[in-house]
């Protein structure tokens, strides 16, 4: 995934930029994402590649994050905003090295940790923007960088809704959406276009997220937690259905011009 912007930092300010911002990535990593990693390993009884899972995501997007920065401008402070971000990644990233790993002997005490860490995550989503337009570092990029940690976590929440049983394959439709939206848009550069900005998709992205939590619940049977996924599920394509039709009827638009 690509976190570029239109607007862009010259070379030398982006650089220090990245500087920064890679040092602080390198802090989140080894100070917080490391250790919890490393204590969780130890307490389910798993192995170092738990670990090595957890930094492995956390280290592609903070890769991309770095890549992204030029979309920064005109500010050259990363900001707590986008701190706040990378530690949802970082938090994210504890998320996705859940997937794969073999069931503990209590399934539901992992779930309901998952449930409430999944949570927090999210709830967090709420902070990092205020945040940024606070200390009057907003972006281009760090609303990409948000947007691409909550896509993150539905393709994460996803994963984990099957590993635990609460749904099909089908619900991994949902955490592969975004990704599909943005391949198509290296295929047919009009998808690839600037949206206008819309309430419906955050608050369509803020149900996804709180649909697929509960249906991680324990007390949530299958069936239930299928007709849940299934819901949200529809909403989120119903959703990327309406943007693709804006940019393909702009795109005729211009055209005809």
């Amino acid at each position: 995934m690509s976190l570029a912007a239109p607007h862009v930092l010259p070379e030398g300010p982006l650089l220090r930029l990245r500087r920064a911002a890679g040092g602080v990535a390198v802090s989140v990593g080894l100070l917080m994402l490391l250790p919890a990693a490393a204590g969780i390993a130890g307490q389910m009884g798993w192995g170092a590649e738990f670990a090595a899972q957890c930094l492995a995501v956390y280290g592609l997007g903070a890769a991309c994050m770095l890549l992204g920065l030029r979309g920064h401008a005109p500010h050259v402070r990363f900001g707590a905003g986008n701190v706040l971000t990378l530690l949802r990644l970082a938090m994210v990233a504890l998320l996705a090295g859940l997937v794969g790993r073999p069931p503990p002997a209590d399934a539901s005490a992992l779930a309901w940790a998952v449930v409430v860490f999944a949570t927090l995550t999210a709830v967090l989503d709420a902070a990092d923007g205020p945040l940024a337009r606070s200390q009057r570092l907003a972006s281009d990029f760090g609303a990409r960088f948000d947007m691409e940690c909550d896509a993150l976590l539905v393709a994460v929440l996803c994963l984990l809704i099957v590993q635990f049983d609460k749904a099909g394959a089908w619900v991994l439709a949902g955490g592969a959406m975004r990704y599909a939206f943005v391949l198509a848009g290296r295929a047919w550069p009009w998808i690839a276009q600037p949206l206008f900005p819309s309430w419906r998709r955050k608050a369509v992205c803020v149900v996804q997220i709180t649909l697929l939590i509960v249906c991680l619940g324990p007390i949530v049977a299958r069936p239930v937690s299928q007709a849940i996924a299934a819901a949200g599920l529809a909403m989120l394509g119903a959703s990327f259905a309406l943007d693709l039709w804006w940019l393909y009827r702009r795109r005729c638009r211009e055209l005809q011009i």
